[in-house]
Parts: C-alpha cells; structure tokens; sequence
C-alpha cells in the first residue's frame, strides 16, 4: 500500500533535502553550534547531573514486538585469567551480542526509508547487508552535545503517564512548552516525557510496547519550525502505537529520519529528569548524549546526561 497524499503534503512542507548541501549526511544536527553549545553550557548552575538510559541487561525491554531487535547477551570470555603467567595480573575480558537499538538509543538517518529514498535522497539501496549504510551512518555524527529541553507532556496534562491512545499533539508541545516556561530553539535537544517508560520500570514489557502513546504525525512540523537538532522520548515505538491513521505505520519515522535529516531517540527514561525539573523549576540543561561510532549502523546504544 503506498503512503498517502497527506504524508506527501507533510513531508514536502518540512524536507531540508540539500538544506546543507548534497554530500551532508548529518541533517538538523548541522543546527547545534558553537554558539548554542556554549549557550548550552551556560545553562549549569548546580552540576546535579541525571542519568537518562535504561539498563542493558539481558531481562531488558525487546519483547520480541519488533523482530530481531534482541536483548543484551553478556558473555565472559576470560575471568581472572593471568596472561602473562603464574602471578601476573590477571584479568577479565567479556562480549556482548544485542540489537544496536535494544535499550536507550538513538536512531540514525539510515534507520528508515520510504519511496526507495533515505535522508538528502540518497538510494535506501545504498544500505548493504555486508556494509550496512554507506552514508549516514551513526558513524557519521561525531559528538552530540547541545542545550537539552524536557518537554513533560504528562505533567502538563496533569498525569503520570498518558494513556495508550494518546497521540502527542502540537498542542501537547505548547502546554509543556507554557509548563516549561520557555521556548524551544535552533539546536535544542528535545526529550518528550509521556511517562510510558513507567510501564517498563514496573516490569510489563509487553505493556510497555502496546498499546503506547507517542508522536503524532502532526508533530514534525512543530519540530521543523523551531529547527529543533534532534528529539527522543520514552517509549519503545517513538510514535503513537496502533497509529492514529489507520494502516499509516512508522510516519514520524519516516518524516523525521528521512525527510528533516533529525535523529530520534527511544527508551529513555524520563522520570528522574521530571522530577528533578519540577524541584528546580526549570526544563533547559546542558545534555550529552555521544552516540557509539558504529560504522554502518543504523542506531546505537546511548547513555544520556542531563546536566543541571
């Protein structure tokens, strides 16, 4: 089934396709300078510093909803092993085998495709199953550092956590924003709080997944005119999951990775951060959040810091 005239409508208002020219492959992140990261920066005024990913634990969040995306496989390889002989040091080496995406994570560019097209309208067949993406890769965002704005749509609306059905409006985004008592800018890191990842915390995977509030596909151009440089929230799907348009899947994804060139993020968990805004009455910090240099990967894993 192809996508509708009204995601053509959309994507064609927001698309930054040559925005920063043919050869860029890092899109909206173009927007944090060095200008906004020392704005950014000047937002420290206590150093509190709040810790945003999930565990990556073989009991994590993948409950098998999206296929292949499995959970962390510790392994040890060597456990107090004396290399150099009989009382040496010794030492303990391990592995990991998981999906790039299983916890906190950010999706790159590469991650989905329509129309035969990815990001700046390169072929989606540039992604080979031996080199993984050729352009666009995690791989090619060296640091992402930037001013961090949480916008707690859950606390707005009064809740702790918004129900299943619930698709985050631009309306939403205003009334977290009036919460916040700012206004999102160029270069901002936006985190989107529905409270959802509450669900996870308590032990229902499955719950977590579906059915979930999220983005709706309204949100993008809210995005694109504050120039926003990339968004994630706390939920496995990112978007609204069932969709709001009937079988209309994956088109915040497609909308913001492949038509704006901006980043998403998923699982991270917001409740600390919530809580730590309200007690200080402020939403804008200094946020790291260093993806892992995969070459040819389409997401990574992502420990988040929000600097107060």
């Amino acid at each position: 089934m192809s996508l509708p005239a009204e995601f053509h409508e959309i994507a064609k208002r927001v698309n930054n396709w040559g925005r920063w020219g043919a050869g860029d492959e890092t899109g909206t992140l173009n927007l944090i300078t060095d200008a906004v990261v020392r704005e950014a920066a000047a937002t420290v005024r206590t150093g509190r510093r709040i810790p945003l990913a999930l565990p990556l634990q073989q009991d994590g969040v993948q409950s098998g909803l999206i296929p292949g995306r499995v959970n962390p496989l510790h392994t040890m390889v060597q456990i107090n092993q004396e290399l150099f002989g009989p009382g040496t040091v010794a030492t303990s080496d391990d592995a990991v085998t998981m999906g790039l995406q299983a916890a906190t994570h950010w999706d790159a560019l590469t991650h989905a495709s329509h129309s035969g097209k990815i990001y700046n309208g390169r072929p989606a067949a540039t992604i080979t199953a031996h080199g993984g993406a050729e352009f666009s890769s995690i791989a090619a965002v060296p640091h992402l550092v930037s001013r961090g704005v949480l916008l707690d749509v859950a606390r707005a609306r009064g809740v702790d956590r918004l129900p299943g059905d619930h698709a985050v409006t631009p309306d939403d985004l205003d009334a977290a924003e009036d919460l916040a008592g700012l206004r999102v800018r160029a270069g901002d890191i936006v985190l989107v709080r529905t409270g959802q990842v509450r669900v996870c915390l308590a032990g229902d995977k499955h719950g977590y997944g579906y059915p979930s509030p999220g983005l709706s596909v309204r949100t993008p151009e809210w995005f694109h005119a504050r120039d926003v440089a990339a968004v994630a929230n706390d939920t496995l799907t990112f978007e609204i999951f069932p969709p709001e348009i009937e079988d209309l899947w994956m088109p915040v994804h497609a909308l913001h990775l492949v038509e704006m060139g901006m980043l998403q993020g998923q699982n991270w968990n917001l409740e600390g951060l919530s809580t730590a805004c309200a007690e200080e009455r402020r939403h804008a910090f200094l946020l790291s959040a260093m993806p892992e240099p995969f070459v040819g990967a389409t997401g990574t894993p992502v420990a988040p810091v929000a600097i107060l």
